[in-house]
């Protein structure tokens, strides 16, 4: 069983560049993340919330390895993880997987669906018959087989976005992270996506973070809900709590923000034990 997906006192700061107004300064760091610590359990749905600026990207990146913290650790169960060479970091790579904003953006649109979701088995080595396991991601996520031989530029953007997700579903990981997934869908086609995730956290055991600056969605999604504002982690604890009572005034900002905000009865994923 995959253990917890921790990332304990992480700091994050960026270099600055120098200045000589009045003389000569030193470099300058500018801190984007203080001492975060967040854990994701499998099974479990965790939002992390938070207004453009706040940190989000940069945490995501430094849990998906591809940024190093100045302070702090990243670790899956009992194992740290640190940016490194391709082949010592395939068996992270295949335990968490990473679900992008924009899948236009990271999906080559000369390439074959099944091209697309074949890539990553084969780069992580992933033991089994590719092809089936391509064929069950699409299934998992309700592609028509037919789908296979399209090109990406030739589909939806409905279609792409459910193509992103069992790419990342194809090498079979224990944790998702979702970057707001459906931020350029229409509200049918964001209930499906938004369905599809949650029944891989109750019916699978999936881990999923859920980065979005939508509150419903967060409420709709995610029994933990993570503020971050300034770097810091100000408000983390149970959805509803957070949402309906915010002890920080970040939090209370983003909930005013939301006036329209509709809390909808759905059970969340989950909730971080």
């Amino acid at each position: 069983m995959t253990g917890t997906l921790a990332a304990d006192g992480v700091s994050f700061a960026y270099p600055a560049p120098r200045f000589s107004r009045g003389g000569v300064h030193g470099p300058r760091r500018i801190g984007t993340l203080h001492n975060i610590s967040l854990h994701l359990a499998p099974g479990t749905s965790t939002a992390l919330v938070g207004s453009s600026g706040s940190g989000k990207s940069t945490l995501v990146r430094i849990l998906l390895a591809l940024a190093k913290p100045s302070a702090g650790a990243v670790a899956l169960g009992v194992r740290e993880v640190k940016p490194g060479p391709a082949r010592s970091l395939r068996w992270y790579r295949q335990a968490v997987q990473y679900i992008p904003q924009n899948p236009a953006g990271s999906l080559d649109p000369r390439m074959t669906v099944a091209q697309l979701l074949g890539e990553p088995l084969r780069q992580l080595r992933v033991a089994g018959n590719h092809r089936a396991l391509v064929a069950e991601a699409l299934e998992r996520i309700e592609v028509p087989a037919g789908l296979m031989e399209r090109r990406s530029g030739e589909l939806s953007g409905g279609q792409n976005q459910r193509v992103a997700i069992a790419r990342a579903l194809a090498v079979q990981p224990a944790y998702l992270l979702a970057d707001e997934p459906v931020s350029g869908l229409d509200l049918p086609l964001r209930d499906t996506v938004l369905s599809l995730l949650s029944s891989l956290v109750r019916e699978e055991g999936l881990g999923l973070l859920l980065v979005t600056h939508d509150l419903g969605t967060a409420a709709r999604m995610s029994g933990t809900t993570a503020v971050l504002a300034h770097g810091r982690i100000v408000e983390h604890g149970p959805t509803h709590r957070v949402l309906d009572s915010p002890g920080s005034p970040e939090a209370a900002a983003l909930v005013q923000a939301s006036a329209a905000l509709h809390f909808p009865p759905a059970v969340p994923a989950g909730a971080a034990p």
